[in-house]
């Protein structure tokens, strides 16, 4: 290409009849025309290079990274894998919560059969008639018991069971109205 531009400006200097400055100055743009299309070459190449290097990557990553579809199945599956296993662990809790529920059951049933045995085998407390019939109320102060309230009253304890009908007598309670035969 170089030999082809330099016949040519030869042959356009002696047809023309150019002087010899022009002459140089074209000889000057052609070497820098020359120059220029050498750098540019190389610059090519360097691109196409690079390029090359580019496409290499992209094909790498193609290879490593999942597709969008491929996410979204494996979403898919995970879902799928959680809800058999709540499915799971539902009816696991349910066997066991179903196994607690019968031993509190036959617990309950154990403690009511014993209550109502020892209900039965209790005979209820017999109160006697046999007290003055005659008396006065009396309001449970704290920290009583019948046989302070007897001796502050002058009345017998038994006396203060029966007219009372007390079936336990060292449950009484303050502020509880109790009446006291013979009681002063």
């Amino acid at each position: 290409m170089r030999c082809l531009l330099f016949l040519l400006l030869g042959a356009g200097a002696s047809v023309w009849g150019q002087s010899n400055v022009e002459f140089a100055n074209l000889r000057e743009d052609v070497r820098l025309a020359v120059q220029r299309v050498g750098e540019l070459s190389l610059r090519v190449e360097q691109l196409e290079r690079e390029n090359a290097l580019l496409k290499a990557q992209v094909d790498a990553a193609a290879k490593t990274f999942a597709t969008v579809a491929q996410v979204n199945e494996t979403i898919a599956d995970v879902n799928r894998a959680l809800k058999s296993a709540l499915v799971a662990s539902r009816a696991e809790t349910l066997e066991v919560v179903g196994k607690q529920i019968d031993r509190l059951a036959q617990q309950t049933d154990l403690a009511l059969q014993t209550m109502a045995r020892n209900q039965a085998s209790r005979t209820p407390p017999v109160f006697s008639e046999e007290f003055p019939k005659e008396g006065v109320s009396y309001t449970v102060q704290k920290g009583e018991t019948l046989a302070t309230i007897a001796k502050k009253t002058g009345a017998r304890v038994q006396d203060i069971i029966n007219a009372n009908k007390l079936t336990d007598p060292s449950k009484i309670q303050v502020g509880q109205v109790l009446f006291i035969p013979g009681g002063k």
